[in-house]
C-alpha cells in the first residue's frame, strides 16, 4: 500500500517532482565535476612520480622535497647503490620544454632526463624503451598522443632556451607510455646525456661536464616491505640526502595539497548543499498535504505506511535524479578536449554516486518527521 501511494502521487503530480529529480541532476552533475576536476589535476600533477618504479625517491638534504631546488651528482648515486638492500637506482632530472607541432601552438611539456635501463625511466607500452646515454630519441606519454596525433617513429620538435636565444631539436620517438604528467604537463623522457643538451640554460652554464647533475634518484629496494628502514639507513648512510616515499614525494609538491583540500572543501559543501534542497522540497510537500494525510490516518493508515510511502518518494526520486545527472555527465566530458584536466575514474564516480544517494534520504527526514506528527483530527480541523 505505502509503495502504491507514493508512485500514484508521483504520477498525479509528474511535473513537480521531475522538477526536483532535475535539481537533484543538476546537483549531481555539479559533485561529479568537482570530482572529475579533483583527480585530473591531482593525476596532471603526482602521475610520473605516483607510477614511479621505484619505492623511494632520494632529494637533496634542506630543500623541502622540491624537486626543482633539489640536486644530486653522480657520486651520491654510486653512494646510493652501495648500500646494502638496494637493487638499483637511477637519476631523474626535470625541465620544462615546448613541443612545436605543425598547425598549432607549442605545447609545454616536462621534460625528464632518465637512465635507460634503470628505475625512473618509465616502461613504453608501445615501441621501445630508451638506448643509448646520448641518443636524440624520446619516450611520449599517451597524453601528448591525445594532443598531438604523434606515433612511434615520428619526429619530436622541442624548443628551448639556450641563454637568449630559441634552440630546436629533433628526437626520434621510440615509445609510447601511459600518463607521466607532472605539474600538469605531458611528460616526455630522453636519455640523462641527451636531457643535458636539450634542457633549458643560461649562457653561463655548460653541460655534459663529467658530472650529470640530477634532482632526484628513483631507488627501487630488494625488500620493498623495508621502505622506511631503508630510507632512514640510506640518509644515515649516504648523508646530506632524504628519502622519502612516492606518496610523499608527490604531496610535497608545491600547491598540490592545497589545491586538493580546495576542491575536497567544495565538494562537501555541494554535498551540503545537496541535503537542503531536497530536504527543503520534500518538507514543502508535506506542509501542503497535511490534510490528506490527516485523511488517509482517519480512514486507518498507519504511521508505519504514511512514512514508507513518503521515504519511497524520496529514494525514488532522488535515484532517478542521480542516474539522469551522472548518464548527463559521462556524456558531457566526451566532448571535451584533451587539454582539460578532467579524468572520470571509476571509483571516484562511484563514492559520488553513493553518497548522493544517502544525502536524499538524508535530506527528507525532516518531512517524514512531520508527516508522523500529523492528527487526523487536527489536519481536518474538526477538533475541539
Amino acid at each position: 500500500m505505502a509503495f502504491y501511494l507514493s508512485f500514484k502521487e508521483i504520477w498525479h503530480s509528474k511535473g513537480r517532482y521531475l522538477l526536483i529529480a532535475m535539481i537533484v541532476a543538476l546537483i549531481t552533475t555539479l559533485v561529479l565535476f568537482i570530482a572529475a576536476l579533483s583527480e585530473g589535476l591531482g593525476s596532471g600533477n603526482r602521475e610520473y612520480l605516483e607510477k614511479l618504479n621505484g619505492e623511494l625517491v632520494v632529494f637533496q638534504e634542506n630543500v623541502d622535497l622540491s624537486i626543482g631546488a633539489s640536486r644530486i651528482g653522480r657520486s651520491k648515486l654510486n653512494a646510493i647503490r652501495r648500500v646494502e638492500g638496494v637493487a638499483d637506482a637511477g637519476q631523474v632530472a626535470n625541465s620544462s620544454v615546448s613541443v612545436v607541432v605543425a598547425g598549432r601552438d607549442p605545447i609545454d611539456v616536462s621534460l625528464f632526463g632518465v637512465e635507460p635501463g634503470r628505475p625512473g625511466e618509465p616502461p613504453a607500452f608501445e615501441g621501445r624503451n630508451l638506448g643509448r646515454a646520448r641518443a636524440n630519441e624520446v619516450v611520449i606519454d599517451e597524453r601528448l598522443v591525445r594532443l598531438t596525433g604523434l606515433a612511434v617513429g615520428d619526429t619530436l620538435t622541442v624548443r628551448s632556451i639556450q641563454g637568449t636565444n630559441e634552440e630546436f631539436y629533433d628526437l626520434a620517438i621510440v615509445g609510447t607510455t601511459d600518463g607521466r604528467a607532472y605539474f600538469i604537463q605531458p611528460g616526455i623522457f630522453v636519455p640523462y646525456l641527451t636531457f643535458e643538451k636539450v634542457k633549458p640554460q643560461g649562457e653561463n652554464e655548460q653541460g655534459g661536464n663529467g658530472e650529470y647533475v640530477s634532482n632526484i634518484v628513483a631507488v627501487k629496494l630488494v625488500d620493498p616491505a623495508q621502505i622506511d628502514v631503508m630510507a632512514e639507513q640510506l640518509e644515515t648512510l649516504v648523508g646530506g640526502i632524504e628519502a622519502v616515499d612516492r606518496k610523499t614525494a608527490y604531496e610535497a609538491a608545491p600547491g598540490y595539497s592545497a589545491q586538493m583540500s580546495t576542491l575536497s572543501t567544495q565538494r562537501y559543501f555541494t554535498f551540503l548543499i545537496g541535503v537542503l534542497v531536497v530536504g527543503g522540497f520534500f518538507q514543502i510537500q508535506t506542509l501542503q498535504k497535511v490534510a490528506q494525510v490527516g485523511m488517509l490516518k482517519a480512514i486507518g493508515a498507519s504511521n508505519r505506511t504514511v512514512a514508507l510511502s513518503a521515504i519511497a518518494q524520496i529514494v525514488t526520486l532522488n535515484a532517478l535524479g542521480v542516474a539522469l545527472g551522472t548518464a548527463g555527465s559521462l556524456a558531457l566530458s566526451l566532448t571535451f578536449p584533451p587539454a582539460v584536466p578532467i579524468t572520470f575514474t571509476g571509483d571516484a564516480v562511484a563514492s559520488a554516486v553513493i553518497a548522493l544517494m544517502v544525502i536524499g534520504p538524508l535530506g527528507g527526514l525532516v518531512s517524514v518527521f512531520l508527516l508522523l506528527r500529523v492528527e487526523p483530527l487536527v489536519a481536518l480541523g474538526l477538533a475541539q
